[in-house]
């Protein structure tokens, strides 16, 4: 059955950490409400659960033939799922990425190679992670007749970005009774990268300078650059035989070279705050304001993209991310799938990331810090950033005060914004 966002099923349940049980006990557990009993097996179940407790109380009552009634369905349904055990061949498309709230559809196929037609058989994702739902219940084939294929689709929806191990898609029939799974087939496990959405930006006001970059055009992209000629001086032993100017060099009676200006460039660093200082998500969604968060530098990220600047992602979280990206949209998937796997910290990582920041800032020109609050550890990342000569903007993504006044924050720079969860989720934010 489809699964509401937000919401969990009793086998996802049982799949939590926090969940103790014996593990033997959980993986049978799971295995039985996840996948062997179907939902008209578990009425089944019940219906016996329910006639036997009232057969208990005395054996003179005619109980024990209702108890047989409900007894023989299941007992038929299991013998003869073992005995006709079918087999077939399954294999599927899977997607390597996706992203948050759009649904996937995983094409598969059904082949018979048995000599005889298969019965109600289908194939479904079973114990998703948490993140991901399934958007509905496993599609039936009434019958694949021998020699024949079936194609159709299983539509998953994730709601967490991040890293996952997939399980593998299971092949099943529910023949004859439609009360029990019984396996038929099965994939491998299969990886797969959930990214952020985000609402594109169309216009961001972001001070812009150049700065002197060692390594020049080699920290580009490639994509259609040619140094700018300058000018001419004499030749230096060790000059590139290939600059050499033939014509002045004719002119002078000496040799000369051209000279070329390659090495100043746009660079803006991205500083993403994942400081929420919780442990427990309240969700399997995860903190709504640094979700927020990382879509808003994504979104910053998708506006920068579309010019000629370079990126400087820097992130800590349970690790430093320290990312560095060219120019033009070809970077930006490597943008997004960093955001993808970067995790919240309940400690402050500040003391980490400033002193990786303060060590790149002579070269960067620009810094957009995200943040998820404002106080004096958040600043001490301004300031250094302000001391070095950089062009500032800051960003607040959250609802309600800050601990310390924003307005402090002017003091560095007088690009200062503060964005509610709200706007950043249903794509508010045209203009920062």
């Amino acid at each position: 059955m489809p699964m509401g966002r937000g919401r969990m099923t009793l086998a996802q349940f049982m799949q939590r950490k926090d969940f103790v049980v014996i593990p033997s006990l959980h993986r049978l557990l799971v295995w039985l409400l996840a996948f062997r009993v179907t939902p008209l097996g578990w009425l089944v179940f019940g219906g016996w659960v329910a006639t036997t407790s009232m057969g208990i109380s005395g054996i003179d009552r005619p109980v024990y033939l209702v108890v047989c009634a409900w007894t023989a369905p299941g007992v038929i349904a299991f013998l003869m799922g073992w005995a006709l055990r079918p087999k077939v061949t399954i294999s599927a498309d899977f997607p390597v990425r996706g992203a948050v709230d759009q649904p996937l559809t995983i094409r598969c196929a059904l082949h018979n190679p048995q000599r005889s037609p298969q019965f109600s058989l289908g194939a479904g994702l079973f114990l998703l992670p948490l993140e991901m739902d399934q958007d509905a219940a496993p599609e039936v084939v009434a019958v694949i007749p021998q020699g024949e294929t079936v194609h159709y689709g299983v539509k998953i929806i994730p709601r967490r970005r991040g890293q996952y191990k997939m399980p593998g898609l299971i092949a099943f029939s529910t023949f004859p009774l439609n009360l029990y799974r019984t396996p038929a087939g099965k994939t491998a496990p299969w990886p797969f990268l959930v990214l952020p959405t985000f609402h594109p930006i169309h216009q961001i006001d972001i001070p812009i300078g150049t700065r002197y970059q060692p390594g020049g055009i080699a920290l580009t992209s490639h994509v259609g650059e040619s140094p700018e000629y300058i000018g001419n001086r004499e030749y230096v032993p060790g000059d590139p035989v290939r600059h050499i100017d033939f014509r002045a060099w004719a002119r002078l009676s000496k040799p000369a070279v051209r000279e070329f200006q390659e090495e100043y460039y746009c660079r803006i660093a991205l500083v993403l705050d994942t400081f929420t200082g919780k442990t427990t998500p309240p969700s399997p969604a995860g903190f709504p304001d640094f979700e927020a968060a990382v879509s808003l530098t994504a979104a910053v990220a998708d506006a920068l993209s579309r010019g000629e600047y370079l990126i400087d992602l820097f992130a800590a979280g349970p690790e430093l991310h320290v990312f560095r990206a060219g120019r033009h949209t070809a970077h930006l998937d490597n943008v997004l799938e960093i955001l993808a796997g970067v995790g919240h910290t309940v400690d402050n990582p500040f003391e980490r990331l400033a002193p990786a920041l303060v060590d790149e800032l002579h070269n960067i020109s620009s810094v957009v810090c995200l943040f998820l609050d404002w106080d004096r550890t958040r600043e001490h990342v301004v300031r250094a950033a302000a001391e070095a000569g950089c062009s500032l903007k800051v960003i607040v993504v959250r609802d309600g005060d800050t601990t310390e006044p924003l307005d402090s924050a002017y003091a560095w720079t007088p690009h200062v914004e503060q964005v509610s969860l709200a706007a950043v989720a249903e794509g508010g934010v045209d203009t920062l």
